[in-house]
């Protein structure tokens, strides 16, 4: 399905979630002075403009960036996130949001590289715009990343964060994340992978965070539930990460922050995280 587009949701509670972990895990690859690579098999847009008609429609964004923008006393974790959104805001106004090719390009070094893939032919062209400055330190391809994982694993380095974040459209997802993160493991076994997963009452949707779990000795896995399911049955409620080969200090800082989060994004009683880990 290439009906999707990010830019309906861009800076929901579910990108807050996933783009506080992605500047944590590339933090830590930082640490060592060895190069990196980044990969993300559903690349997106790269950014997104708040004020635009897609972003307006249903303002996912007010339940999600917006309700930590003006705030001052988060934890510095959650702030450092808080700060690559205001780098593309430089007057203050929050009126854009970093996709998380932009952020990983934001903390990339100059031997860091990144590897983007989008198949939706308008969300491409729009991200070879929106990374035209990055030279080539950054290789983009309009192609299914599901498949393209084995073109680009293992890194040359063997340092390196896989993203898989499919929209979950198309049912087919949940079997394809399953196909691409065992391919991925099987080839690059020491490496980070982050899969993003929605909440929904939706059979496969419970299932996918049990199925990741048996593909991986070292594993974490964090939800954020934001509401009570709707009644109707229909809508996300939450979503989660599960990372593979996650560094050893993640969990003390989500223990941290989760409460922040849900304290900050959560809509009724029924919001709150788990978090889970293997290894």
């Amino acid at each position: 399905m290439l009906s999707y587009r990010h830019a309906f949701h861009a800076g929901n509670h579910a990108d807050v979630l996933k783009h506080f972990a992605l500047v944590q895990l590339l933090r830590h690859l930082n640490q060592k002075d060895k190069p990196w690579w980044y990969v993300d098999t559903h690349a997106g847009a790269g950014a997104y403009a708040l004020d635009s008609t897609y972003a307006k429609k249903n303002a996912e964004f007010e339940g999600g960036i917006s309700r930590l923008w003006q705030d001052a006393d988060l934890p510095a974790p959650l702030a450092d996130y808080v700060d690559q959104v205001r780098a593309l805001n430089l007057n203050g106004r929050l009126r854009h949001y970093p996709g998380s090719p932009l952020i990983a390009l934001k903390l990339a070094r100059p031997d860091d590289r990144l590897r983007l893939f989008e198949l939706h032919s308008t969300d491409h062209n729009l991200l070879q715009q929106n990374m035209r400055e990055a030279g080539h330190r950054v290789a983009i391809r309009q192609a299914d990343g599901f498949l393209e994982i084995k073109s680009v694993l293992p890194p040359p380095p063997r340092r390196g964060l896989t993203l898989i974040d499919p929209s979950y459209e198309d049912k087919q997802d949940y079997v394809r994340v399953i196909g691409a993160l065992k391919e991925g493991i099987s080839r690059f076994a020491t490496g980070m992978f982050m899969v993003w997963y929605p909440q929904l009452q939706l059979g496969t949707a419970h299932q996918l965070p049990e199925r990741l779990r048996k593909l991986a000795d070292k594993w974490l896995d964090v939800r954020l539930t934001v509401q009570a399911p709707a009644p109707d049955g229909f809508g996300m409620h939450g979503s989660g990460l599960f990372i593979v080969n996650p560094p050893f200090t993640l969990a003390d800082t989500l223990r941290q922050v989760m409460p922040v989060l849900v304290d900050k994004l959560g809509r009724d009683g029924a919001a709150g995280y788990a978090l889970d880990m293997a290894g």
